[in-house]
């Protein structure tokens, strides 16, 4: 199953979801292009589920963000709003982030990417 290659990555620590990625994985359900697509991605994210805890987004999380978000931008950087949001939840949880999206990921300052 895919948390236990996520953990043999990551060791032996807590593995969750942002309520942020979650959004993501449910619009990609409904963007399946036949019904046996958006079952199949379906059953993974409801297996996800059943499986990781899933983190709210927060006032502490939306303090980071915006603070990130606007000096970055000065520095004419911009992240994408989703994964600016994803990685303010890890950053206020002290977490890290598995991610095969490392190039925006790395845009958040602090934030510890780990490759998947």
């Amino acid at each position: 199953m895919l948390i236990r290659h996520i953990l043999t990555i990551v060791g032996p620590q807590e593995v969750a979801m942002s309520a942020v990625g979650h959004t993501e994985l449910v619009h990609g359900t409904y963007r399946g292009s036949t019904n046996a697509a958006r079952l199949l991605s379906r059953v993974f994210l409801d297996e996800l589920l059943s499986a990781l805890p899933v983190y709210e987004y927060t006032l502490e999380a939306a303090e980071i963000a915006g603070r990130i978000d606007a000096e970055e931008r000065i520095k004419g950087f911009h992240i994408p709003f989703a994964d600016l949001l994803i990685g303010a939840t890890a950053l206020s949880l002290n977490f890290s982030i598995l991610t095969s999206n490392e190039r925006h990921f790395r845009l958040i300052p602090g934030l510890t990417v780990i490759p998947f």
